[in-house]
C-alpha cells in the first residue's frame, strides 16, 4: 500500500487540510503483523498512535493469577483507546494487545501525534471521537461483568462468535476470558446448555444445535 493511500481508510482524516495531512503521512509507517503477534504488553510505553487498516486486534487484561478478560477488540478503521490514553497521560500500558488475525496498521509516532493534537482541532476531534466510543464500550463490559447473568452473557457470546454453520472455535478458557469469569463457571454453564440439547461440545469447539433457545435466553433481562 502506498503511504498516502491509508488515509482513505479513515474518513475523519480525509477532512484534514494539506498542511496537516502532509506531515502526518510523511512521519507515519504502515506495518503488517501476522496473527498471534503481541503488539504491546504491560509495562511498555507506547511509541506511536495506532490505526488499524485491516484485521482484528484483541486487547485484554491478565491478572497476577493468570485470569484474563477481553476488554475490547480493535477492528479495521478503528484506533486503540488504551494507546490513546497512555499517550495522552504519558503512562505505560497495563494490558496487552494480540493480533487475532493478520493485521495491517498505521503507526503515527508520538512526536507527530503530540504535534497534531496541539495544533489541529480536526485531528483532536478524530482522536477523541474514537476514544469516547471505545470508553463507552468499556463501560458496557464493566456493567456486564458486574451485573449481568453469566448464562445470558454466555448465550449472547456464543451467538456473536458463531460462524454461518453455528460453530464456535473457542476453548472454555477463551470463552471465560471473553466473559471475565472463571473457566470452571463457563464449563458448568456449557454442560447445562448441552444437557438441554442447545449445543454440542468437542475439543476446542462448540456447535449450536438449537439457536432459537439460545436467542431466547440471550434476550432475557
Amino acid at each position: 500500500m502506498r503511504a498516502e493511500n491509508w488515509i482513505s481508510h479513515f474518513p475523519g482524516l480525509g477532512k484534514l487540510p494539506d498542511e496537516i495531512v502532509t506531515p502526518l503521512v510523511a512521519a507515519s509507517r504502515v506495518a503488517r503483523l501476522p496473527a498471534g503477534t503481541r503488539i504491546f504488553g504491560p509495562g511498555q510505553a507506547p511509541e506511536a498512535f495506532l490505526l488499524l487498516i485491516s484485521g482484528t486486534v484483541r486487547v485484554q487484561q491478565v491478572s497476577e493469577t493468570g485470569r484474563e478478560i477481553v476488554l475490547y477488540r480493535v477492528s479495521a478503521g478503528d484506533s486503540c483507546a488504551l494507546t490513546t490514553a497512555c499517550l495522552m497521560g504519558y503512562e505505560d500500558y497495563r494490558a496487552e494487545a494480540i493480533a487475532e488475525t493478520d493485521v495491517e496498521a498505521v503507526a503515527i509516532p508520538r512526536a507527530t501525534f503530540d504535534d497534531l493534537i496541539a495544533r489541529s482541532a480536526d485531528f483532536r476531534r478524530f482522536v477523541f471521537t474514537a476514544f469516547s466510543h471505545r470508553v463507552t464500550d468499556l463501560f458496557k463490559v464493566i456493567e456486564e461483568v458486574a451485573f449481568s447473568r453469566v448464562d445470558v452473557r454466555l448465550a449472547q457470546r456464543l451467538l456473536e462468535r458463531a460462524n454461518s454453520a453455528g460453530r464456535i472455535d473457542l476453548t472454555h478458557q477463551q470463552l471465560a476470558a471473553e466473559l471475565g469469569t472463571a473457566r470452571e463457571v463457563v464449563s458448568r454453564q456449557l454442560n447445562e446448555f448441552q444437557r438441554r440439547g442447545w449445543i454440542t461440545t468437542s475439543r476446542g469447539a462448540i456447535d449450536i444445535t438449537r439457536p432459537a433457545e439460545l436467542r431466547q435466553l440471550a434476550a432475557a433481562p
